[in-house]
């Protein structure tokens, strides 16, 4: 027997006046990598996970969340986006249970935005910002400026909610942005196929500081001591359960940090029968996994420890990269965002780097989006060429800084 559909996820907003904490419970058939689902899509709301419990028998789970976040959370939103999250259900009799999907779904439509305006500082972020509250994802970005001051933006777009092909949600779509490009000389939204999305590909070069894996390669601000290898601790013990391999984790706290964890089980197919999440005084963070392999046995390999133990450590020391370069006489702005085997990568990247670059007062005189491999690993490259005007007036280290704190929830 099921539970009712509506009792899938369930969100307590905190009855004590002064408490942020908002608990979200999630009671619904497993399947491997659901964690990791669960957090990204409460990371894209913006919310940030402050404990979570986790325990599965295999076959039906039972997750809570305690998050704290924005006051205008559009929580029912949240709920229907979670709901769709966990495995496939039926409910012709009002009853839910689990049906594995028999086909994989079908990729989403790509839809191209395009807009002549002229150019001002925040104008690429405050079009970032009225495309994430609509929920429509940016895929891939080229933005150019011309000599007498106007830009040319192409965003290739999929719509969250499947309703950019009508014309209420297309006219909605143009009507909000219209509001913040109150000059744009043209704006419009077209469907485009494979061939067109094919043709906007990044260029292929990466600096070292981008590809290098090298801990030295790290950005400024981890490399003066925010964090260190000395600030990730990982351990694995067999020796505990008689079913699962025990690891545990302390490090730094940073935005996503339970979402790095999760797509990293996620990516090496690892289960997770019980875990505890829960943070501490000075943003330290205290993680306990007891997990196992795909065939049900545990972690005893010691090359697969060592490598699942390097990737975690290596995902919650840079789950990103940030780096500043020289581009002939110009500065570039560079940030890969590494890619789940799924296909998706840490959701808003885009949206926090327009955002730190307007907080610093920096125009974006170029930019553009690409996946990249790099090593054994897909990753998801964002480009900014800094319009320097008179000369860049912010420092380069602080630009870095400022991008990198940001991104990790520590503005």
């Amino acid at each position: 027997m099921g539970i009712l559909h509506d009792d899938v996820v369930l969100i307590r907003q905190a009855e004590k006046e002064g408490d942020p904490t908002t608990v979200i419970t999630v009671n619904c058939p497993d399947k491997t990598g659901l964690g990791s689902d669960l957090c990204r899509i409460i990371l894209f709301f913006s919310l940030s996970i402050v404990r979570a419990d986790v325990s599965t028998d295999g076959k039906w789970c039972y997750i809570v969340f305690w998050v704290v976040g924005k006051q205008k959370t559009k929580w029912s939103l949240l709920k229907n986006r979670l709901v769709e999250a966990c495995p496939t259900c039926s409910s012709a009799s009002g009853i839910s249970y689990y049906r594995s999907d028999l086909h994989p779904p079908k990729p989403p439509d790509v839809f191209l935005l395009k807009f002549c305006c002229h150019d001002r500082k925040g104008l690429l972020h405050d079009v970032t910002k009225v495309l994430s509250e609509l929920e429509i994802i940016i895929h891939k970005v080229k933005v150019s400026t011309t000599p007498d001051g106007k830009v040319m933006d192409l965003f290739f777009i999929t719509d969250t909610r499947e309703l950019l092909h009508t014309k209420k949600r297309k006219n909605d779509t143009i009507e909000q942005l219209t509001d913040i490009l109150d000059d744009a000389i043209t704006i419009d939204i077209e469907l485009v196929g494979p061939e067109v999305t094919a043709c906007s590909q990044a260029s292929s070069f990466l600096p070292t500081a981008i590809t290098e894996d090298d801990d030295m390669e790290l950005p400024a601000t981890v490399r003066s001591g925010v964090l260190t290898s000395g600030s990730v601790s990982i351990s694995m013990d067999n020796l505990l359960s008689p079913g699962h391999t025990l690891v545990q984790i302390m490090c730094q706290d940073h935005k996503g940090l339970l979402f790095d964890i999760m797509r990293t089980l996620k990516d090496y197919n690892i289960k997770i029968s019980y875990g505890r999440f829960t943070t501490k005084p000075r943003g330290k963070c205290e993680i306990d996994l007891f997990i196992m392999q795909s065939d049900g046995k545990k972690i005893v390999d010691p090359i697969k420890q060592s490598s699942l133990s390097s990737r975690l450590r290596s995902e919650l020391l840079r789950p990103l990269r940030v780096a500043i370069v020289s581009r002939g006489p110009d500065t570039e702005l560079l940030v890969a965002n590494p890619v789940e085997l799924s296909g998706n990568g840490r959701p808003l990247v885009f949206f926090d780097i327009t955002l730190a670059l307007k907080m610093l007062g920096i125009c974006i005189f170029s930019a553009e989006i690409g996946r990249h491999t790099i090593g054994d690993r897909e990753f998801e490259v964002y480009k900014m060429l800094l319009d320097e005007g008179e000369g860049l007036s912010v420092p380069r280290k602080k630009i870095e800084e400022g991008v990198w704190k940001l991104l990790m929830g520590w503005e």
